[in-house]
């Protein structure tokens, strides 16, 4: 059968390899990609440990998830223009260091504000790696292997969603919070040694930078965030409402200026001409929402609810990545010749499904055997999500626009995680309020986290599950844009070609 939108879809772009070593340079890349990762889920196991040793408060420890995020997000876009004018890999060098110098920072701090300070350097650190990675496979990879070597990429972050909170548990458990930082140094010098001998130089791009256009993107998702995040902090002031309604207007802001720019904009517009690219944008930014915003009430139940010490709580989520790495290759095998909306749609669909399952599980009562079922679920939804929607999305774009494209894109699901973090974590500290009026998350002496009195630990648990409903609904939303993608143009076959 004919794909209605076959006579619409663009030629693939010409490729001109630039190493004959690619994949011994994608696992180079990987490194600086698997650090990020790691450190992302490490942290989210440690955070009730991090939240009674720096005497924080939820709203506290919320703010060490969305500044990184928020420094993440923003600088995306002027980071994958860096390495288009500079060369990917000399930025994604530069990014390695700031990270790793962030992560000391981190581990040495004596204060919640301090902690903050040290995450936010580190998102800066993230945004200069993360969009030069993808750009670097599309200039490595021709799209018709680009599946594959996104699968090497999902298999890498599943492999880190395994390591990271079991990691974290450990170094929690055994040298304290600030263990799960240093690690970060050694991962740090490795990924800079590989990415100088394996990683190729490739051809540059000269760029104008749209100095506005990131004046006005920063400001509009700073106010964005901090309103939505702080709303419940300041009993959803008039003010804050303000501050929320100048996000939104300066966001509409850059998106005009971007439009009518006479200059080189920040976000080519032009892009998103390309109906795959705009759509696995949004199915990416649904997925950033609910995968950063749901793991703190996750976290939270299983110590403060069930009892369990991180190392535990950790290895409630091992069947998740167990099965997202053993998933991620043979899916992005699998893409390389099926219609992508086959796969992306199905693992949206799975991991909203496996959330609300989830919420609904949240009881001290439920027995952990049955928690480990919707963790089963979203491992197979992640395999059929992350590399995929990454390879739809690039595999059409010029080399020109493979920095811009790349930047755009991991802008995307950073801003959805972001925006995710501050609203389900405003959702979180609402329903605890409705659920336990009066009665703030108790903490106790010792250094250690303890499960809660048993006469709040079922308003706790109703609290965290109900939070996760929140990213089911957001993800059925990617669900249904994605079931509009059409193939790429690979997949194509010349009809002389197929009467042969």
């Amino acid at each position: 059968m004919t794909d209605p939108a076959a006579p619409t879809t663009p030629a693939a772009p010409e490729f001109t390899p630039v190493t004959d070593r690619p994949w011994a340079a994608l696992l180079a890349l990987c490194v600086g990609f698997f650090m990020i990762l790691v450190d992302m889920s490490i942290v989210a196991v440690a955070q009730p440990q991090i939240m009674e040793a720096l005497d924080a408060g939820v709203n506290g420890i919320i703010w060490v998830t969305s500044a990184y995020l928020l420094t993440y997000a923003v600088p995306l876009l002027f980071a994958g223009r860096l390495g288009d004018k500079f060369g990917p890999k000399p930025i994604y060098q530069i990014g390695l260091v700031v990270f790793t110098a962030a992560s000391v920072w981190c581990a040495l701090s004596g204060s919640i504000e301090q902690l903050i300070a040290a995450r936010a350097v580190q998102g800066l650190g993230a945004a200069l790696i993360t969009p030069q990675t993808m750009a670097l496979v599309t200039r490595m990879f021709p799209p018709e292997r680009r599946g594959a070597a996104m699968g090497v990429w999902g298999t890498v972050a599943g492999v880190a969603t395994l390591i990271g909170p079991l990691l974290g548990g450990i170094l929690t458990d055994s040298f304290g919070w600030e263990w799960i930082f240093f690690i970060n140094v050694p991962v740090g010098l490795i990924g800079l040694v590989l990415a100088a001998v394996l990683v190729p130089e490739v051809e540059t791009h000269d760029h104008m930078f749209d100095w506005n256009g990131v004046l006005l993107s920063a400001v509009g998702l700073s106010a964005l965030v901090f309103g939505i995040q702080e709303g419940q902090t300041y009993d959803w002031a008039f003010w804050i409402w303000l501050v929320i309604g100048a996000g939104v207007l300066l966001m509409l802001m850059f998106v005009f200026w971007e439009a009518n720019t006479a200059g080189e904009p920040l976000v080519p517009l032009t892009l998103f001409r390309d109906r795959n690219f705009t759509l696995s944008n949004v199915g990416i930014a649904t997925m950033g929402f609910a995968v950063s915003g749901s793991m703190i009430p996750i976290m939270f139940f299983l110590q403060f609810v069930g009892g369990m010490s991180p190392t535990r709580s950790a290895l409630v989520l091992v069947p998740m990545a167990v099965l997202t790495g053993i998933g991620a290759p043979i899916v992005g095998r699998i893409l390389d010749r099926v219609h992508p909306r086959s796969v992306v749609s199905t693992g949206l669909l799975g991991y909203a499904i496996a959330l609300g399952w989830a919420g609904l599980l949240f009881d001290p009562a439920t027995p952990v055997w049955l928690l480990l079922l919707p963790t089963y679920l979203m491992g197979l939804a992640c395999a059929c999500i992350w590399a995929p929607l990454a390879a739809t999305a690039t595999r059409g774009l010029p080399w020109q626009a493979a920095g811009a494209g790349s930047g755009v894109y991991n802008t995307t699901r950073v801003v959805g995680s972001v925006i995710g973090a501050a609203a389900i974590g405003s959702l979180m500290m609402t329903r605890l309020a409705a659920e336990l009026p009066g009665r703030g998350l108790q903490q106790h002496a010792g250094g250690h986290v303890q499960q809660l009195p048993e006469p709040v630990r079922g308003g706790f648990a109703d609290a965290m599950g109900q939070s996760l409903y929140l990213g089911a609904a957001v993800l059925l939303l990617g669900t249904i844009a994605t079931l509009f993608l059409v193939r790429p143009p690979h997949q194509y076959v010349p009809v002389a070609a197929a009467a042969k």
